[in-house]
């Protein structure tokens, strides 16, 4: 079986004020850099528009409402500091919320082994009923919510490697005993969440901070001991991943010393336990990454790691 390369051209038109590090390029170099020669074996597929009972998953009505009517007409609109609306954007985001969907969809009907959707914006720090850190809705979490209650897994296991703490997913995943969540993010670093000692309603929340200056050996060691037993043990029935490139030594935006080879082998130790358990069913969703060099060339090395699995 193939890899699934869920995308759509409706994510370059949410568009955020110049400067900004989420921005369209992000995506267009993304998509140009697996439309190579070394990525024809993708199969490639556009992202489904995510209705608002698919959003309902996660969020209430009245959000996403809240988020339909701050659409602007024209131009840009901030919600927050940090998040950004423009005409198109709530298309877009729909585009990010059905592709995760339509992902888990085809890797569990076995069409599929495994999947990457590239589609933005991003969804991690999306809380139930509040839009930040340029997400408007939870896009990996609703994706397990669908796994859950419509597909009928008990044991789904989530893991966040983006740079910064996966507060909204934890958030929309707190009561949920069904799901398992990893977050690894430096710590000291925006949004301030994210410490060992939130751990869910039902013990199932897990968050590694490491420490600014670390690197991808000290990642390994910290997957190899708190994240891969628990993985392990739980036996999930689908791994879905939250893939911000953001830890990238080259990242304006945070501290950590990653490279291209540790997304690699953290992409190929989630896959070997997928095999094992689940298998092989992986889905990956694009989170952070904001130089635009380290961004295509690591999200190239994650799914050239998919394929491979």
């Amino acid at each position: 079986m193939t890899t699934a390369f869920f995308t759509h051209d409706d994510c370059e038109h949410h568009v955020t004020p110049m400067g900004h590090p989420e921005q369209v390029a992000r995506l267009k170099r993304i998509r140009a850099r697996l439309d190579t020669p070394e990525f024809a074996g993708l199969d490639r597929r556009d992202c489904p528009l995510g209705t608002d009972a698919d959003i309902g998953l996660c969020h209430p009505q009245a959000y996403i409402d809240q988020i339909i009517a701050a659409e602007p007409a024209s131009g840009t609109r901030r919600l927050d500091e940090d998040t950004h609306m423009s005409p198109g954007s709530m298309q877009a985001a729909r585009r990010a919320v059905g592709g995760a969907i339509a992902a888990v969809d085809a890797v569990l009907a076995g069409e599929v082994k495994n999947a990457f959707v590239a589609a933005r914006p991003p969804g991690h720090h999306a809380e139930t009923a509040l839009m930040m850190g340029f997400c408007l809705f939870g896009n990996v979490a609703i994706a397990a919510r669908h796994a859950m209650e419509r597909r009928g897994l008990s044991r789904v296991a989530v893991v966040d490697f983006d740079v910064h703490h996966g507060n909204g997913t934890q958030d929309l995943l707190w009561n949920e005993s069904r799901a398992l969540f990893f977050s690894s993010h430096q710590m000291p670093l925006w949004p301030g969440t994210g410490a060992p000692e939130e751990r869910g309603a039902h013990g199932q929340i897990n968050n590694l901070p490491l420490p600014p200056q670390s690197d991808g050996a000290h990642m390994q060691r910290v997957y190899e001991a708190e994240v891969f037993p628990k993985i392990d043990a739980f036996a999930p029935e689908l791994i879905l991943i939250s893939a911000g490139f953001d830890a990238h030594a080259a990242d304006p935006l945070a501290n950590l010393n990653w490279h291209e080879k540790d997304f690699v082998w953290l992409t190929e130790k989630l896959c070997a336990l997928a095999a094992k358990h689940c298998e092989g069913r992986v889905v990956s969703v694009l989170e952070g990454g904001y130089d635009l060099d380290a961004l295509s060339e690591s999200a190239a090395a994650h799914v050239s790691a998919l394929m491979r699995a």
